[in-house]
C-alpha cells in the first residue's frame, strides 16, 4: 500500500482579530492535504495569536515596529518560516506590504484573500467602494501574491448579492461568511496540487458550473 503523501507545512500571518485564521484551523482539522505549524504575527497585541495557542499551533511575534526596515522585518520573518520548515503562506489579514523580493522569493506559494471579486475593487475600503458604485455583487478572492497590490493569479471566488439595504457592516459580515468558505477550499486546492499556476492563470483539477449557470440581481420577477 502506498504512502499517505505527507501534508504540506502551512504559516498563517495576521495582523489583526483571526477569523480567517479561525477558518484554516477549522478546516484543517479534518483530512486537510496541509498543516498549519506557525501563525505569525506582526502585532504582539493580535487577537487572532489565541485562536492558534487554542489549537496548539506554534506562534510567534514579529513586530513590525521594532525593525528599522522593511528588509530587516522581512529577514526575521523568512527565518522564522524557514525554522519551521514552511512550504506555504496564507496571508489572512496581514496589514504590511511585502517587498518584491521576498514574494518572489515564495512565488506560488503565498496565498492572500481579498474582499472583493478581483481585479475590481483593488486596494482598501471595498465595501464602501461596491456600495457607492451601486454594484449587484460583490465577493471575495483567494489569489497567489504578486509584487503589486491586490495582484496575482485567481484561485477562488465567490459571489455575494448586495442588497437594496445594505450598508458597509452587513455587506462585510456577508464577504466574510464568504471568505471562511473560500479560504480553506484554496488551501485545500494548492496543497493537494489540484490548483496549479501556469502563466499567471490557475488551473485546477475540478468540476467548473454549466455552461449555462446565471445569476441575476434583482432576479427576474
Amino acid at each position: 500500500m502506498a504512502e499517505p503523501a505527507a501534508k504540506r507545512r502551512v504559516a498563517v500571518l495576521i495582523s489583526g482579530r483571526g477569523s480567517n485564521l479561525a477558518a484554516l484551523i477549522a478546516a484543517s482539522a479534518g483530512g486537510a492535504s496541509s498543516q498549519l505549524v506557525l501563525v505569525i504575527s506582526d502585532r504582539p497585541d493580535a487577537a487572532g495569536l489565541a485562536h492558534a495557542q487554542a489549537a496548539g499551533i506554534a506562534t510567534a511575534v514579529i513586530d513590525g515596529q521594532a525593525y528599522p526596515s522593511r528588509s530587516t522585518f522581512e529577514e526575521a520573518l523568512q527565518t522564522a518560516l524557514e525554522g519551521a520548515a514552511v512550504e506555504l503562506i496564507c496571508l489572512a489579514g496581514f496589514m504590511r506590504i511585502l517587498s518584491a523580493a521576498f514574494v518572489a522569493r515564495w512565488q506560488d506559494r503565498l496565498l492572500n484573500i481579498h474582499p472583493s471579486l478581483l481585479p475590481a475593487l483593488r486596494g482598501l475600503d471595498t465595501h464602501e467602494r461596491a456600495l457607492a458604485a451601486g454594484v449587484r455583487f460583490t465577493g471575495c478572492t483567494v489569489h497567489m501574491v504578486r509584487a503589486a497590490v491586490d495582484h496575482g493569479p485567481i484561485i477562488v471566488q465567490a459571489v455575494v448579492p448586495v442588497r437594496a439595504d445594505d450598508d458597509q457592516g452587513s455587506l462585510a459580515a456577508r464577504v466574510l461568511a464568504a471568505e471562511h468558505r473560500c479560504y480553506p477550499l484554496a488551501l485545500e486546492l494548492v496543497a493537494s496540487g489540484r490548483a496549479v499556476v501556469r502563466g499567471e492563470r490557475v488551473m485546477i483539477d475540478a468540476p467548473g458550473p454549466p455552461a449555462d449557470w446565471l445569476m441575476i440581481n434583482p432576479p427576474p420577477g
